[in-house]
């Protein structure tokens, strides 16, 4: 092990031999090491606080603090100024490379920070990635044209996984619930629609569909961990519903089975405006509103810088029930 500087080779041999407890909560401040070293470089009080953006009072207060926690007096004071004790000169060359150091970590960790806030991963739900994202997306790229982006769309239980596993920084949701290890806020709202085929029956109904039908009918849905079928099966549980007909794992296989006569469906009417207003596809009136919000999710303490931005975005642009016409 080397020698302390500043200790003579006795007092090395006596400091080096014996076994100290290191209590991190009676560390020095940091704060006070860099005033400390700022008084031996510049050679007064006051100069040295203005080095390092501290109120004199405050620099006063710091330094009688750590000689309180050291146990020894660092500063002669006099009329004419204070000056360094022979022991705190010691004290002030140790934490030179302290300081250093600690100066070294904030340097490295903002340069991490700054290339992590260059890429940014999101996941969304499918509706969504169909629905909202385009828009949201092309607004942060006006803002942030140099912000490298990837998206991942997948189901909302997936997008949650993907968020709680750090693989994504941000997310976006249509399920009915989120885990209660991720924070989440609104950004949209939606709601569901039994849509058909022009030639099924429902087609041509004027009385809105009741619950209870939509519960005895086998129906085309989306996978398991869908935020569509999941708010489907909430709204349907206390109606024991009969098993799907068709499982499928997007909006657009949903879509075109059910224009080719496999059966109704329940989708987000975002997901199905376009097919409406085209006449392939036909809204059916339904008796309860399954209305139904959009969040976004992310771990806490770790929001991204520019998923913060694109929250905001979310929100101003934030398109509610739109209806097919």
């Amino acid at each position: 092990m080397s020698s302390v500087p500043g200790l003579r080779p006795r007092q090395n041999a006596q400091f080096l031999s014996t076994s100290y407890h290191c209590d991190m909560a009676q560390l020095p401040d940091l704060s006070a090491l860099a005033l400390l070293c700022a008084i031996a470089e510049h050679g007064s009080v006051s100069r040295a606080a203005a080095s390092i953006g501290m109120a004199q009072p405050n620099a006063s207060r710091t330094l009688r603090r750590l000689e309180a926690d050291l146990g020894f007096r660092l500063l002669d004071r006099g009329p004419r100024g204070s000056t360094l004790t022979e022991e705190g000169a010691m004290v002030a060359d140790w934490s030179s490379d302290v300081v250093a150091a600690a100066r070294t970590l904030q340097t490295a960790a903002l340069a991490l920070r700054e290339s992590q806030q260059s890429h940014l991963t999101v996941a969304a739900s499918k509706t969504v990635a169909e629905a909202f994202l385009p828009r949201w997306l092309a607004a942060l790229r006006a803002e942030r044209p140099q912000l490298e982006l990837h998206l991942a769309a997948q189901n909302s239980e997936e997008v949650q996984d993907a968020v709680e596993s750090g693989s994504a920084d941000l997310g976006f949701v249509e399920s009915p619930s989120v885990r209660r290890e991720l924070r989440s806020t609104e950004v949209a709202r939606d709601r569901l629609v039994v849509i058909v085929a022009p030639q099924h029956p429902w087609a041509r109904r004027r009385r809105p569909l009741t619950d209870a039908e939509l519960a005895r009918t086998p129906l085309v849905v989306r996978e398991p961990g869908s935020g569509t079928r999941t708010t489907l099966e909430s709204a349907l549980a206390h109606l024991d519903p009969v098993a799907p007909t068709l499982e499928l794992d997007s909006n657009a296989a949903v879509r075109i089975s059910v224009a080719s006569g496999a059966g109704p469906a329940v989708l987000s009417e975002l997901a199905v405006a376009d097919a409406a207003r085209a006449g392939g596809l036909v809204v059916v009136p339904t008796e309860t509103e399954f209305a139904r919000r959009m969040r976004a999710v992310w771990l806490p303490g770790s929001v991204h810088d520019a998923a913060e931005l694109l929250i905001g975005i979310a929100r101003r642009t934030c398109v509610t029930h739109v209806r097919p016409v």
